[in-house]
């Protein structure tokens, strides 16, 4: 159910708050779930589902504690999740005593200095946006076995650390500021694109990162960085309507009925990029909001401003290199100055590691050779990209460039 993954990060948070171990807390709320997916088909949804799973889980939580641990220690442990001004447990369907959503506390919370960048993002995006293992592993480009010990590993560290769960100072929000945006960033792209399964789009998870990232706006007005990643997010959004068919099926860029695409979110992105650029630092999410504006402001895709896009992608790579960003420069280079300079820029990328076993690489490298007029190549390429992909309408996709050149 979309409604049980949106609440789970409150429900964690809300535990956590009141004063449970974030494993422990992280176990009850799963349990909470299951209970949830079992009963409510059967006995219908709760009046205040969020109030429901908070007892629930509270309860699963108390339990193991009366479990663990002798009996002094446990009526310590239960009476320390329960907030000190209602020691009573209310009925499941009681309205809840606090209305605040916890997730963007718990965001900060699994963003603890004690982490490593990749374990900040990593825990982030298990706790808080309901992602697998396997689904984080392949946005990381490692092993799922390498993840699942990150995550465990990085929950060990918030433990060690005695990491609480509170507001923050102005100090520590900044601190973790690059770790949070870097979740959300993630957040939204397993959205946008799903990593596998038969669905292209998970609008429950662009929803959620969108969701968030207003909020740290909120929380941090004038960071450009944070406008950047929210322009960049309703930018990119805006052309969700248009990226699949009546069947589903993917829907190129250059091929998009840009008449689909949400006028109101691109002026929204639109406008975050043109009041933060000349007024902050320039980051990496700014630049590539900038992109996604350039994209968003042609009307057809052939009126594309390409070599605009490229000098962008090329500033981008200088910030913050990365070898998708130099795939992307790839195809706009390609757009801008023939295929082939396309093709003698990705060719730096094949001995690179992180993207050994990735699709994309692949699938750009038979795009521009179709470009180049070599369809055996092209459709080889596309052939090879179809079987890395583990999501099925990019797989189909690929298998029909692949068929219409064959």
């Amino acid at each position: 159910m979309g409604v049980l993954r949106r609440l789970a990060p409150q429900v964690l948070g809300a535990l956590v708050r009141n004063g449970g171990g974030f494993d422990a807390a992280e176990d009850a709320v799963q349990e909470a779930l299951l209970a949830a997916a079992q009963r409510w088909p059967v006995e219908g949804p709760p009046r205040n589902p969020r109030g429901w799973l908070i007892t629930v889980a509270a309860r699963r939580l108390t339990d193991q504690h009366r479990a663990d641990v002798a009996r002094a220690r446990r009526e310590v442990a239960a009476v320390a999740l329960i907030p000190a001004d209602d020691r009573v447990a209310p009925p499941a369907d009681a309205p809840p005593v606090v209305d605040d959503d916890d997730t963007l506390t718990l965001l900060f919370l699994c963003c603890h200095p004690a982490l490593t960048l990749p374990s900040q993002v990593a825990l982030t995006l298990r706790a808080v946006g309901g992602l697998t293992t396997a689904e984080i592993a392949r946005a990381f480009l490692v092993p799922e076995a390498s993840m699942s010990r990150r995550i465990s590993r990085a929950k060990q560290r918030i433990r060690d650390a005695e990491g609480r769960f509170g507001v923050l100072a102005e100090t520590e929000r900044h601190e973790r500021l690059d770790a949070v945006l870097q979740v959300l960033y993630l957040i939204f792209n397993e959205g946008y694109t799903a990593s596998a399964g038969p669905a292209l789009h998970r609008t429950e998870l662009t929803g959620e990162a969108v969701r968030l990232t207003r909020q740290v706006r909120r929380l941090l007005p004038d960071d450009g960085e944070v406008a950047g990643l929210l322009g960049l997010m309703l930018l990119t959004e805006a052309r969700r309507p248009a990226r699949t068919g009546p069947d589903g099926a993917l829907v190129p860029l250059a091929e998009q009925d840009r008449r689909r695409w949400s006028a109101d979110l691109i002026q929204e992105g639109i406008a975050l990029v043109t009041e933060t650029l000349p007024h902050s630092v320039i980051g990496p999410y700014q630049i590539q909001a900038a992109i996604a504006a350039v994209h968003a402001e042609a009307g057809r895709a052939e009126e594309t401003d390409w070599a605009q896009i490229h000098a962008l992608y090329v500033l981008l790579e200088r910030i913050a290199p990365n070898p998708m960003t130099t795939l992307n420069r790839a195809v706009a280079l390609a757009m801008a100055r023939g295929p082939q300079a396309g093709l003698e820029l990705l060719a730096t990328l094949d001995g690179d590691h992180r993207l050994a076993g990735h699709h994309r690489l692949s699938a750009v490298r038979a795009h521009l050779l179709e470009l180049a007029g070599d369809r055996a190549a092209a459709r080889s390429g596309y052939l090879d990209a179809a079987r890395l992909s583990t999501s099925l309408p990019e797989r189909r996709y690929l298998e029909d460039r692949a068929a219409r050149l064959g």
